[in-house]
C-alpha cells in the first residue's frame, strides 16, 4: 500500500505518496488519494455478479488508481457503489505487457461502438483478453477515453490545470508494475455514458448507473487489470461527488464463499 509523508518546503507542506515499484524502488507522487465523498451519499457495496470462491475484494477509494492480475478463469466484478462513478481501465496480458487492450479491434470484431454483455475484449492483435459475463447497465463506454490535465484544461479552462486525471493515475499505477508513458493506450470506461449520436457526434452525458449497479468480465488469460476511480470534478456526470469501487474477483470452479478474501475493506457499517 502507498505511504504517505510531509514534505517541507520552506513555510508549507504538501503530502507525497509514495508507491513501491516492480524494480523493488518507490515512486513519489503528489497526486491526492482518499477524497472524501459527501456525507449522506446513497451507498449500495453490493456483491459478486458470479458464484464463486472469493480470492480477492478491495476498495478503491475516490480518486485513487488500483491494479491486479485476474488468472484465467476468474471473474472480476467491479461494483459502483455510489453510482455513476466511472472506472476507466486497461487491460494487459500479464505475462506479455505488448499485447493490451485495443478499442479498434473489439469493436471492429463486434460490429458495435458499444461494450455489453457477451463483448469480448480483445488486444492489440486480436485475442481475446476478457469477456463481458454479466452487465447491469445498457452499455459500456469504450470510446470516450481518458480525463488528464491536458484535457482537463483544454475542455474547463486553466484554472483546472493542476487538477489530475485518470491519465495520471494510470501513470502512478503502471510505474508500480513497470510500465510505463508508451504502454497507456485508449481505455475503457466503466459506468461512463458516451451515446454516439446519428451523425457521429458523442456526448459525455448524465450516467445510466446507481449505487450498486456492477459489471463482471472473466478473463481469458492471466490479464493485469488497471483502473482509475476518475476524479473529474469538473462536470456533472457524477454529481461532483467521486464516490468508492469495489473490486471482486472470484474463481468460478470453486465453491462459493471458500475462499477468504485476499484483501477486505468494507466498512462495519456497510455490511
Amino acid at each position: 500500500m502507498a505511504s504517505t509523508q510531509a514534505e517541507n518546503t520552506g513555510s508549507t507542506a504538501k503530502s507525497v505518496n509514495t508507491h513501491p515499484t516492480a524494480s523493488g524502488g518507490t515512486i513519489a507522487s503528489t497526486v491526492p488519494v482518499g477524497a472524501v465523498y459527501a456525507e449522506g451519499s446513497a451507498l449500495d457495496w453490493g456483491a459478486s455478479l458470479v458464484e464463486g470462491a472469493v480470492v480477492l475484494d478491495q476498495n478503491v477509494a475516490p480518486n485513487a488508481p488500483w491494479s491486479a492480475v485476474v488468472s484465467e478463469g476468474h471473474v472480476l466484478t467491479i461494483v459502483d457503489v455510489g453510482g455513476n462513478q466511472s472506472a476507466d481501465c486497461l487491460l494487459y496480458d500479464a505475462d506479455d505487457p505488448e499485447q493490451r487492450y485495443s478499442v479498434p479491434d473489439t469493436l471492429a470484431w463486434q460490429g458495435n461502438a458499444y461494450v455489453r454483455t457477451g463483448t469480448v475484449l480483445r488486444s492489440n492483435e486480436g485475442r481475446p483478453l476478457m469477456t463481458v459475463v454479466a452487465n447491469e447497465i445498457d452499455r459500456q463506454d469504450t470510446i470516450g477515453g481518458a480525463c488528464g490535465r491536458e484535457s482537463n484544461t483544454l475542455r474547463y479552462g486553466h484554472h483546472v490545470m493542476f487538477h489530475h486525471g485518470c491519465r495520471e493515475n494510470f501513470l502512478a499505477e503502471a510505474s508500480r508494475r513497470g510500465l510505463g508513458v508508451r504502454d497507456l493506450v485508449s481505455n475503457l470506461n466503466w459506468f461512463m455514458n458516451v451515446p454516439v449520436e446519428a451523425d457521429g457526434a458523442l456526448g459525455i452525458v448524465d450516467g445510466m448507473s446507481a449505487p450498486g449497479r456492477r459489471v463482471a468480465v472473466r478473463a481469458e488469460t492471466d490479464v493485469l487489470v488497471m483502473v482509475s476511480n476518475c476524479p473529474q470534478m469538473n462536470n456533472p456526470c457524477n454529481d461532483f461527488n467521486p464516490t468508492p469501487l469495489r473490486m471482486i474477483v472470484v474463481d468460478p470452479s470453486g465453491l462459493a464463499g471458500a475462499g477468504d478474501a485476499t484483501s477486505r475493506s468494507i466498512p462495519e457499517d456497510a455490511a
